[in-house]
């Protein structure tokens, strides 16, 4: 019996894979020795003879390449204008289990020797060119480093994807610029920090005078409105009392008008006939009721010279009462 197991074990092998793993099987000896062409799928379980087979696994899932300053890894380029920066890369990358017996072939037994002999120096060379024709301004730009890393990805994927290699996405992180150009930097960003105060202080500034130079001149309108609405007040009472004094004079001078007629009239009336003959019943009624004393004229009398109380003293007439 025992015998039986010791043989089991000499002559079988018993292969498995887990879920993110393909097999890839080399045959040592026969006609057909070498490695197979065709891969073993993730999670199955295969049996070979094993001093007739070699079996190796490759973690076909996502694979990330850490080249980080904490380490001593991390990426160096030098901007155009010179100035030496390191920066930390993650390449996120897998294997295409298609090529699994190609890498088992020409690379090696395992995806970690995939990833120090091929995806490690292809990738730190290739994404040191891209960053290589940045400024120092443009790497400081997110936005600008964002391209620079998808056009890394993208050209890696051109290169590596003919070789079964996969790669999914470039990462770039924290970066250091030597000393002195950091601290320009920051000397800089200090400036336009100070400068850009500057400038939000004056545009505040400025809008504070328009809001100032807006209400002084609404002050201004108004009390130009106030001015020119009393003058047009002013005038409008003086055309009334004009209006009214020339209606008093046109009135005053047809009244004067009539009146002057009338008396007119009257005169010419006065100057006939008839006028006489009125002022004679005027004198006529004037003498109604009165007593007339005819006084002789004549012989030398002057009227002016004679006490006419005695005269009419002597006739028995009695003191000359005047006449109301």
């Amino acid at each position: 019996m025992f015998s039986v197991i010791f043989l089991s074990a000499l002559l079988g092998c018993t292969a498995t894979t887990e879920s993110t793993e393909v097999g890839v099987r080399t045959q040592l000896v026969g006609p057909s020795r070498g490695v197979e062409p065709e891969y073993y799928p993730p999670g199955g379980t295969y049996f070979f003879l094993r001093a007739l087979s070699d079996f190796k696994t490759f973690d076909v899932g996502v694979q990330n390449l850490a080249m980080l300053r904490e380490n001593g890894d991390a990426l160096r380029f030098k901007t155009v204008d010179g100035n030496d920066v390191w920066v930390d890369a993650t390449i996120a990358w897998s294997l295409d289990p298609k090529q699994a017996p190609y890498m088992m072939q020409f690379v090696g037994g395992s995806t970690q020797e995939v990833q120090d002999k091929i995806v490690r120096p292809v990738a730190r060379s290739m994404v040191r060119d891209v960053l290589n024709r940045l400024t120092s301004e443009e790497y400081y730009s997110s936005d600008r480093r964002f391209i620079a890393a998808e056009e890394a990805r993208t050209q890696l994927a051109a290169v590596l994807g003919n070789e079964g290699i996969l790669i999914n996405q470039v990462l770039l992180g924290e970066h250091k610029f030597n000393e002195e150009y950091e601290q320009l930097i920051r000397d800089k960003k200090v400036a336009e920090q100070e400068a850009e105060r500057l400038v939000s202080e004056t545009e505040s500034e400025v809008e504070s005078k328009r809001r100032e130079l807006e209400q002084l001149s609404g002050e201004i309108d108004q009390s130009k409105a106030l001015t020119t609405g009393d003058s047009e007040k002013r005038k409008r009472d003086a055309d009334a009392i004009r209006y009214e004094n020339e209606q008093d004079a046109v009135a005053i001078k047809l009244e004067a008008k009539a009146k002057s007629d009338g008396l007119r009239e009257r005169a010419a009336a006065m100057s006939g006939a008839g006028g006489k003959s009125m002022v004679k019943l005027k004198v006529a009624d004037a003498l109604k009721g009165k007593k007339i004393i005819f006084i002789p004229a004549g012989g030398g009398m002057d009227l002016r010279a004679t006490d006419m109380n005695a005269f009419l003293g002597a006739y028995g007439v009695g003191k000359m009462v005047p006449t109301p």
